[in-house]
């Protein structure tokens, strides 16, 4: 008996299916299977525990099915299929409009708290991935996990827990009486050791990702400017440390020769790069440095500027990276920088993330393919997920959406996401 029930576990493990499994069938008219390639016509989805397990042309084709399988159909003709989208640059934990002081109140369990909804509206929005570039203590951490083990609805989340910074710069407690500042200041550091030590205690903390300020910062109440705040000498501590812990590194960077050094010292991207020049697109280009330009905040600060949202030094940064909006997207393009698709969602709405597309088009010239790519295809490969999704391939994790409409056409489409399926789970079917 006990011979028996061993062989049948080594054929269920060597692909026999001879455990009943939970089957999705989507039938739609279009399926963009890649972004880079031109999309199917009319075909049939078939989804196995959680993983694509084949794509068949037609809508009448039958998936294999065996005995005991649980089947469940969602016809989606009239509707686009495409890979769920991926959000390179997050801050689930996050709302925007939250006064400046709220750091010094909100704990990191509360931050979780508002990370779960957050995670929730991205997700109903059609992100099926997203990178959470900045959040307090190990918040961060936890929304992800909890995500993961299925307790809440939400995207496949990479964390960076909190943002490495100078003494006093962007991602530092500033604008406090000093003993408020010395019990919440950030994770900062001085010098080359201090810095590689930082970028330790994030990978104990769990983080997939190590994230920096490069530069000063916009909404950060610290008045030193958005030029290059970390040395080059620090800036090579945290990447080298990082990539002999195998994690990639992302650096918050506006001035151009923050974007410089940061690219030089071998970061995976280049978050912003508000005001690059010639020489800061040359060192991203040498260096294979993707860009993710964060386009969105720009429709927040339009909408509240001169409001008394934001407090005066904070408004006078924003006047001056609005005025520069959409050199970094365009550098990129022009040079053939990789760009890869993000938000800064947090400062920004979140759930609004689609609205980033129209400004690619608008600023940077892409055309509605090439910001789908950068929303799919690149933005995997930039945060190494590209094994697990981007590409609605057999053996990929299940990451589907479906819209009206057809968005290499129309990229407003894509704010108009009716079905969503997150590593095989269904979110939403409108």
């Amino acid at each position: 008996m006990k011979h028996a029930r061993l062989a049948l576990l080594a054929l269920a493990l060597a692909g026999g299916h001879a455990v009943a499994a939970e089957v999705a069938v989507i039938r739609a008219d279009r399926v963009i299977v890649d972004a880079a390639a031109a999309p199917l016509g009319p075909s049939t989805l078939v989804v196995r525990d959680g993983r694509i397990q084949a794509l068949l042309p037609g809508l009448a084709a039958q998936p294999p099915l065996d005995e005991g399988d649980t089947v469940r159909e969602f016809d989606l003709r009239g509707k686009t299929v495409l890979p769920g989208l991926i959000d390179s640059h997050v801050h689930l934990t996050l709302d925007p409009g939250s006064p400046w002081w709220r750091q010094a109140v909100t704990t990191p369990e509360f931050a979780a708290a508002v990370g779960m909804k957050n995670a929730a509206v991205t997700v109903r929005a059609g992100f099926t991935t997203v990178r959470d570039l900045g959040s307090p203590g190990r918040a961060g951490q936890a929304v992800r996990d909890a995500v993961a083990a299925g307790l809440a609805p939400g995207p496949r989340i990479l964390v960076a827990g909190p943002m490495i910074s100078i003494v006093g710069g962007h991602g530092d407690a500033t604008g406090f009486r000093p003993e408020v500042t010395e019990a919440i200041q950030g994770h900062v550091c001085t010098g080359a050791t201090e810095c590689a030590r930082r970028a330790r205690e994030s990978a104990r903390a769990g983080v997939d990702v190590i994230k920096f300020a490069a530069t000063g910062g916009v909404l950060s109440q610290q008045d030193r400017g958005l030029g290059q705040h970390f040395t080059d000498e620090e800036m090579r501590a945290i990447v080298d440390t990082a990539r002999s812990l195998g994690l990639k590194v992302a650096a918050h960077a506006h001035g151009a020769r923050g974007v410089e050094a940061a690219a030089r010292a071998g970061v995976d991207s280049v978050d912003h790069g508000t005001f690059v020049d010639d020489d800061a697109i040359r060192a991203m280009k040498a260096h294979g440095t993707y860009l993710v330009p964060t386009l969105s905040p720009t429709i927040a600060y339009r909408e509240h500027v001169g409001t008394g949202r934001y407090t005066p030094v904070v408004e006078a940064k924003i006047r001056i990276r609005l005025e520069a909006t959409g050199r970094n997207i365009r550098a990129a393009r022009q040079a053939g920088i990789p760009i890869a698709f993000g938000t800064d969602a947090g400062v920004s709405d979140h759930g609004r993330n689609a609205e980033e597309f129209p400004l690619m088009l608008e600023y940077g010239g892409l055309t509605a393919r090439e910001a789908l790519v950068a929303a799919t295809r690149n933005a995997a490969e930039l945060l190494g997920v590209a094994a697990e999704t981007g590409t609605l391939e057999p053996g990929k994790a299940a990451d589907i959406i479906a819209v009206d409409g057809d968005p290499l056409d129309d990229i407003t489409a894509l704010q108009r996401v009716r079905f969503v399926m997150a590593d095989g789970r269904i979110v939403r079917a409108d």
